[in-house]
């Protein structure tokens, strides 16, 4: 996801826990990316990160998910 400089920086490398992208619209997407990456890779949630992505996903009726897993 394109992003400036100074989002990037903003960012850091917070989780949705503790970042979420300051224009609303991009949030359903970026929650999308996240957990497609966390599903495909089977990486750990942390309880914060769990609760940030469920209360985000539930602004996001129409997002679906694909997930390929990583051989």
């Amino acid at each position: 996801m394109a992003v400036t400089d100074n989002v990037n920086q903003a960012k850091g490398d917070e989780d949705p826990a503790t970042w979420m992208p300051p224009y609303e619209p991009a949030r359903c997407r970026f929650i999308g990316e996240w957990v497609t990456v966390k599903l495909r890779w089977q990486l750990t949630v942390d309880p914060s990160e769990k609760a940030a992505l469920t209360t985000g996903a539930d602004n996001c009726p129409d997002v679906t998910i694909t997930v390929t897993p990583a051989t």
